[in-house]
């Protein structure tokens, strides 16, 4: 793959990526950082980027491997609310009333689950991948994902609902 290639096929990628990483990691730079290793790692691999089926599965699971080792190397601590609030800063105003509390009180409740579950959700509800594509990207198969993220979505919903924050945004 030469580089007009490459920046065709895997860098349109970036932002997505990046949303991932920092999902999963909870900081901004060490998303970004991480985002570009992974782009190193793929340059690096560029010559037999043609052999899998998808270029963006790939850079998922890269990216998801990366964000792992970084988490258990240094066991990342997951209270970080600046993220929260430079997406809050991002939306329109009127969303910003309407949903504030919602989406912190979803971002909170993400943060409980296992990570297995934290990242189908992301990958599923905020990505928007199909379950075939996360199939790929999580190493499991299509059922076992969509148990955990029924079960991810539930646990949401209960941690919510104790809060009485999805019961008012409801009404």
């Amino acid at each position: 793959m030469d580089p007009e290639e490459f920046q065709i096929k895997v860098y349109p990628l970036k932002n997505k990526l990046f949303r991932f990483a920092r999902r999963m990691l909870d900081h901004t730079e060490d998303a970004e950082d991480l985002v570009q290793e992974a782009f190193i790692k793929l340059w690096n691999r560029r010559d037999k980027l043609d052999a899998y089926r998808s270029v963006e599965a790939l850079a998922m699971i890269t990216v998801k491997n990366l964000c792992l080792d970084k988490i258990k190397a240094r066991r990342y601590p997951v209270e970080n609310m600046e993220n929260h609030r430079q997406f809050l800063e991002n939306m329109p105003e009127d969303a910003k009333v309407d949903h504030s509390d919602l989406i912190h009180g979803i971002y909170q409740a993400m943060k409980l689950l296992p990570e297995q579950q934290q990242i189908i959700v992301h990958l599923r509800d905020i990505e928007g991948y199909e379950f075939d594509e996360i199939a790929e990207i999580v190493d499991m198969n299509e059922n076992a994902i969509r148990v955990a993220l029924s079960r991810a979505r539930k646990r949401i919903r209960e941690l919510l609902t104790k809060t009485n924050i999805y019961e008012y945004q409801r009404n």
